[in-house]
């Protein structure tokens, strides 16, 4: 019994899986880029406007 509660839990997961690729199929590189914005000196990720702190250390 147990067996078959954990085999239908796996493909449910599966076909909503499945269903999730369909409606999001991937992120267009806009939205990655402004999602995982780095310091190209450090490769600390940039959080605001301002420099880097890296940078304002060398100034």
């Amino acid at each position: 019994m147990i067996f078959k509660v954990i085999t239908l839990f796996f493909v449910f997961m599966a076909v909503l899986a499945m269903f999730g690729r369909l409606r999001f199929p991937k992120l267009p590189d806009s939205v990655t880029r402004r999602l995982g914005r780095t310091c190209p000196d450090c490769g600390r990720p940039q959080i605001g406007k301002g420099p880097c702190p890296c940078r304002e250390r060398r100034a």
